[in-house]
């Protein structure tokens, strides 16, 4: 099974749909964006509420990337302990981030109430799972990191981790109850359509080849035409094409495979993530697992499905649905797909300042709907008001990653490895 063989789950369920034309004239506007994922469809969105004018432009169709290709979780925080943070940005910094987007998912849900998307918001929380006993130590102490910072989390001993999930294969839990998840897809056309609603123009099949500042405005090409914009945002992340006039995001690509089963039966249901949580292991080669609305389980694994070892991944994932719940371990895998996370050397999304009143947010490293929700928000808050002490970090004037492909290639090899051997 490869991801181009069945096809992404999100798009076949996705309520949520939105029809937006190619750019096929010259248009002025307050804010420009260039991507339509979480944080550039939060952007418009928000732009467009504070009554600016805004032009997305979306190379493919919104959520085409990592955004419609997401696991779904809304998570809070980030995928680094609070310490690390604390460690990498200072005291000052790291505690306003970590604050930050522990509020992410009240931002998430509470747009996703006002704008009515439906797009199966489930705030139940999230389980991070100790795959190992020795997996207990990293939970222990995220657990005592997060709490020293206000997090209402909750540490499950194996006993009760295992009813929650419904599987004998994981040693404890670490729950999450500000969390969530969402069919992602779902969420960000609904971004996208709110934004519309609100007055934002959004094009999709416009990809930008040039960006030049002339005078206090920027010129974005795109289609043969011309966006003169006040502001401009780059919201391109793990999906970003090559263009002139712009430092392109510098991070490491890294696929992210899932698969999901035909729906359970009934009797599975009532045993198997009963509550809906979404749930990720401690493994060095990390795991997800959640279900849908309908029922089916998602389980998902670094690993490009569409490269040369996507027969090993898919066999993985075979095996660890065996493993985790050998009662639905037979349920065909109706669909399979794949996508890129940027992550960064310290996996901290950066805000880079590529001109005047121009951003680019990116490098999520794997948490892209509640940073990402975050980030955009608040950069089109920045841009608009010239003011940028509102943002959740303070921007760098560049960023810069080395050796990305032959990292991306490690991550994949790694990964590729260790499903070859691993849930046997």
């Amino acid at each position: 099974m490869t991801a181009s063989q069945h096809g992404n789950l999100w798009r076949a369920s996705s309520k949520e749909a939105l029809s937006a034309g190619p750019l096929d004239r010259a248009l002025s506007v307050d804010l420009a964006v260039i991507g339509g994922g979480f944080s550039g469809s939060a952007a418009a969105l928000q732009a467009a509420r504070s009554g600016a004018s805004v032009a997305l432009l979306e190379a493919r169709t919104i959520g085409h990337g990592g955004s419609g290709r997401n696991v779904g979780l809304a998570n809070a925080g980030l995928w680094l302990k609070p310490d690390e943070i604390l460690a990498e940005l200072g005291e000052d910094a790291g505690r306003a981030l970590i604050a930050r987007l522990g509020a992410a998912p009240d931002l998430v849900y509470g747009i996703i109430e006002r704008e009515e998307i439906s797009c199966e918001a489930t705030r139940n929380g999230t389980l991070h799972c100790a795959h190992a006993p020795s997996g207990m130590d990293d939970l222990r102490a995220r657990f005592r990191q997060g709490n020293a910072h206000g997090a209402p989390l909750q540490l499950l001993d194996a006993a009760e981790a295992q009813e929650r999930v419904g599987s004998a294969s994981v040693h404890g839990a670490l729950f999450d109850p500000r969390a969530g998840t969402v069919q992602p897809l779902a969420y960000c056309r609904g971004l996208a359509r709110a934004a519309t609603r609100a007055g934002a123009r959004i094009f999709e099949d416009s990809p930008v080849t040039n960006i030049t500042r002339a005078g206090d405005s920027w010129r974005v090409t795109c289609n043969g035409q011309t966006v003169q914009a006040g502001a401009l945002l780059m919201a391109t992340n793990a999906y970003h094409a090559p263009l002139a006039g712009a430092q392109p995001p510098a991070y490491t690509p890294v696929h992210f495979g899932q698969f999901a089963t035909a729906p359970m039966p009934a009797s599975a249901r009532a045993r198997i993530l009963a509550r809906g949580e979404g749930c990720w292991d401690t493994a060095l080669v990390m795991s997800s697992f959640r279900t849908d609305q309908a029922g089916r389980m998602i389980l998902g694994g670094m690993g490009n499905l569409d490269g040369p070892g996507g027969g090993i991944h898919a066999g993985w994932a075979r095996r660890k649905l065996r493993q985790l719940f050998p009662e639905i371990a037979d349920l065909p895998f109706e669909h399979a797909w794949c996508g890129r996370i940027a992550m960064t050397s310290d996996h901290i999304p950066k805000i880079v300042e590529i001109g005047p009143n121009a951003l680019s947010c990116f490098g999520y490293s794997g948490r892209g709907i509640g940073p990402g929700t975050v980030f955009g928000t608040a950069s089109a808050e920045a841009l608009l008001s010239g003011d940028l002490s509102g943002l959740p970090l303070v921007p760098v004037k560049g960023h810069d990653e080395s050796l990305t492909a032959l990292k991306g290639s490690y991550y994949e090899f790694g990964a590729t490895l260790m499903h070859a051997a691993g849930a046997r």
